[in-house]
């Protein structure tokens, strides 16, 4: 069902009849009050699928850091430092690596956690993420010397060997069981032992309205401080529960109210009403933003025509898309004219010229240079994540315009994460995501501008002279070839469209006053928050 578009009147309404119903004492059927011993949070969305690895749905890769760990983990401007393990050993050729477990590491189920559990996941993490696959690539060989000890030999040096297995997003190198980790890359999981810091509670799981999550008693964190993703992980909390709201309004009159801990975007219409409220704290946690996108299936008509990816290209207006979603307020969006993260080393414009044309009448005459017969484009929009909604009512006003024969196909975003992984014609042409900015900063991270088609993101575009220039920046000497490598990557994606970049925004999360040691991140993580 199509959820009609928050307003601010409905906003109002909502808040105060939770407020009336609170003072009398009913707790609105939403949520009951907070338990001290239990954290509420409203994530983005449903996420859809419980395999983290399955998907790169950061919904699904937030219940990943919960109920997982990682060999080496993302610390503040990026570091990479050691989580599972106790370190690493390079060989002075750069071509062996050791990896040494801690002691005491068990999962869910009480096994430990052995080297060859480890060697399993990475296996099967590595033919699903962008930048595992590069990863495995390198590799001649990886074995257990012991049940604490893995060794791999690579075929030449790579320097970005734990950088990989570290990596902040999507995907995430988690830990899982041998026997899990052994399920085939392309079908999802279904057992979700992990060995992180809570454990899933599978029997109160309700697909589409709540998750939740148990405190993991034999949980050993690090004795170093916490730092991102690295260092320690005290969950402070008995239970965490994930209470899907795809209302706009139920959410924000929800945290106003106590009856949630975590509301994790705030749409903007409603931003100047919470902030008034002094015990909420209204605050933007991703400083990288978020890179909105239209996403193409190149595989079937009509966009396996490259020249009709670059007349609805030459048709957008990144201010149309950007204004829609957050607004007008300054603080809350940049135009991006970059396939890299805006203000960030590798940002450029170079090969942008066409989007920044953004003519109609251009486009129109384009599409008919470039043979458009009136070909369907089954447009898909997610209409409880709203600005994946928003991005999608943009671009189908936007082909409408152009003459463009669409099918609207309004869902959930979690049928939308199953529908997009599917190849068969006529399942869709065109969805809208927003990357978040670490998933975007460079060559290694970016899923969207690989080049590998059936092992590429969803939409599996092939353009071999991307994967050529790729594997030369993952082997630049330095960072102006580093960044001369990547504009080149640029202007041949700007030439093949395998996505269109809409801007840079920023959606603010709102968190109750009295919750404390939430990490400013591009992810959201559930250890070391307390209730003061």
């Amino acid at each position: 069902m199509n959820r009609p578009p928050m307003n601010r009147r409905r906003f109002l309404q909502t808040t105060s009849a939770i407020a009336a119903m609170a003072a009398a004492g009913h707790a609105p059927a939403l949520a009951q009050p907070a338990n001290a011993r239990v954290l509420r949070y409203v994530p983005t969305g449903d996420p859809g699928s419980i395999d983290p690895i399955w998907t790169t749905n950061y919904e699904t890769r937030n219940h990943g850091y919960l109920i997982y760990d990682t060999l080496f983990a993302t610390g503040a401007n990026f570091t990479i430092k050691p989580q599972m393990a106790e370190g690493a050993d390079v060989s002075s050729d750069g071509k062996t690596w050791t990896i040494r477990l801690r002691e005491g590491l068990k999962f869910h189920d009480g096994e430990p956690v052995r080297a060859r559990d480890c060697i399993a996941s990475l296996n099967r993490w590595s033919k699903r993420d962008s930048f595992g696959q590069t990863w495995a690539a390198a590799i001649d060989e990886m074995r257990a010397s012991d049940d604490r000890t893995i060794v791999v030999r690579l075929k030449a040096p790579f320097p970005a060997f734990l950088q990989a297995i570290g990596k902040l997003s999507s995907n995430v190198a988690f830990i899982m069981p041998e026997r899990v980790a052994n399920t085939d890359a392309m079908q999802q999981i279904t057992d979700t032992t992990g060995c992180g810091p809570y454990m899933f509670v599978r029997d109160e799981f309700r697909p589409g309205s709540r998750l939740v999550y148990a405190r993991n008693p034999n949980y050993v964190p690090r004795s170093d401080a916490s730092d991102w993703a690295a260092g320690a992980k005290v969950a402070h909390f008995d239970r965490v529960e994930w209470l899907i709201m795809p209302d706009a309004a139920t959410s924000a009159a929800a945290i106003q109210t106590g009856e949630i801990d975590w509301l994790e975007e705030l749409q903007p219409d409603t931003v100047p009403i919470v902030r008034r409220n002094r015990n909420v704290r209204v605050e933007i946690r991703n400083r990288l933003g978020a890179m909105p996108i239209m996403r193409f299936n190149q595989l079937h008509p009509p966009f396996n025509n490259v020249a009709i990816r670059r007349a609805v290209m030459l048709a957008v207006d990144q201010a149309d898309f950007t204004s829609a979603i957050v607004g007008t307020d300054p603080e809350l969006s940049n135009a991006c004219l970059s396939m890299f993260t805006c203000n960030t080393p590798l940002a450029s414009e170079v090969g942008a010229d066409p989007l920044k044309a953004h003519s109609i009448d251009r486009a129109k005459e384009a599409l008919t240079r470039a043979g458009y017969n009136g070909e369907k484009v089954v447009l898909l929009s997610g209409t409880d994540i709203n600005n994946n909604h928003t991005q999608a009512q943009v671009t189908r006003a936007l082909l409408q315009r152009l003459g463009m024969n669409v099918e609207y196909v309004a869902t959930t975003w979690s049928t939308i994460v199953q529908r997009r992984a599917s190849r068969e014609p006529g399942a869709w042409n065109i969805f809208h995501t927003a990357w978040g900015g670490a998933d975007m900063l460079n060559p290694a991270v970016s899923a969207s501008l690989r080049g590998n088609g059936a092992g590429a993101w969803f939409g599996w575009p092939e353009e071999p002279r991307i994967e050529a220039l790729r594997t030369r920046w993952f082997q630049a000497a330095d960072d102006a070839e580093s960044r001369r490598i990547a504009q080149e990557i640029q202007t041949v994606a700007f030439e093949t469209v395998p996505f269109i970049p809409l801007g840079q925004i920023y959606l603010p999360a709102a968190v109750r006053a009295n919750l404390t040691g939430i990490i400013q991140n591009p992810v959201p993580f559930f250890w070391n928050v307390r209730r003061a």
